[in-house]
């Protein structure tokens, strides 16, 4: 299997769960500890499928993909901790509310793994 399968196959799983808990949490209104399963599980897919691409390259250039993707994952972990932090307090405001946080971090993360797919695909084409 190439090197690219690999990453994108990590990528595809944090996407997935990363998708689950986010939109399982803005359906049921309210932040549940198996949301942060689903936020931690899809973040660690994310880091090591970034950490795959990363090793992969020869050199890391700055590009519109990697300034959105080193983004994307800065707010997944703040948002995965902040979560964290929301449920150990049991600061019932913040776990009524959190969604709206969850759903645009999730959007914005979505546009750094929807720049890579096209960077990609023009890449390749090359």
């Amino acid at each position: 299997m190439s090197e690219i399968m690999y990453f994108s196959i990590y990528i595809l799983i944090a996407l997935a769960l990363y998708s689950i808990g986010v939109w399982s949490e803005r359906f049921t209104g309210r932040l549940k500890a198996w949301h942060l399963i689903f936020f931690w599980t899809g973040l660690v897919a994310d880091a090591i499928g970034t950490g795959l691409m990363m090793a992969m390259r020869e050199n890391v250039q700055l590009s519109l993909h990697s300034v959105l993707g080193y983004t994307g994952i800065t707010l997944m972990l703040i948002h995965t901790v902040w979560a964290s932090a929301v449920l150990i307090r049991k600061d019932e405001k913040a776990i009524n509310n959190f969604h709206r946080f969850s759903v645009a971090v999730w959007w914005l993360w979505l546009v750094s793994l929807i720049t890579g797919v096209v960077l990609g695909i023009r890449s390749a084409e090359a």
